[in-house]
């Protein structure tokens, strides 16, 4: 089955997480997309971010290995990866804990009908997949370790 390279970004501010609605899913996701060609990773994040919501984001859990020899950048690493599908094909995806640098510029674009920022307690109340639940309760737990 074909699998494509994704990324999602579980974007934290004031101790909540960002989710959106997708219009086309019907579902309550992490803001996320395909990784283009020629595109690393965070590109693809920070792309994706600004295309669907219009904020900034720290990509938290970066690397502070020197940029020496044949090194040109250092990326995020990931919280958590899988392998999940999408229906006709499967997506491996690649996710990341952000920190929202201007949430009060968010506004979403057509492909989504809505967003919420969600507490530990909402996201156990409201009617979200359980993955992203599951996804979206580590990525709060470890948001303030990430982030000193």
């Amino acid at each position: 089955m074909k699998t494509d390279l994704v990324v999602s970004g579980y974007i934290i501010h004031q101790n909540k997480v960002l989710l959106i609605h997708h219009r086309k899913l019907d579902l309550w996701l992490p803001v996320g997309g395909h990784i283009d060609e020629n595109e690393t990773p965070d590109q693809t994040l920070l792309r994706e971010i600004r295309e669907e919501i219009g904020i900034d984001v720290k990509i938290l859990n970066q690397s502070d290995m020197p940029l020496e020899g044949n090194i040109k950048s250092n990326l995020a690493a990931p919280f958590y990866v899988n392998v999940h599908s999408v229906g006709d094909h499967n997506h491996c995806c690649f996710f990341y804990v952000c920190k929202a640098i201007n949430p009060e510029n968010l506004k979403i674009n057509k492909e989504l009908k809505n967003f919420d920022w969600f507490t530990q307690e909402d996201l156990t109340k409201k009617d979200i997949p359980i993955d992203v639940k599951n996804e979206a309760l580590r990525a709060l737990g470890l948001y303030s370790h990430l982030s000193r």
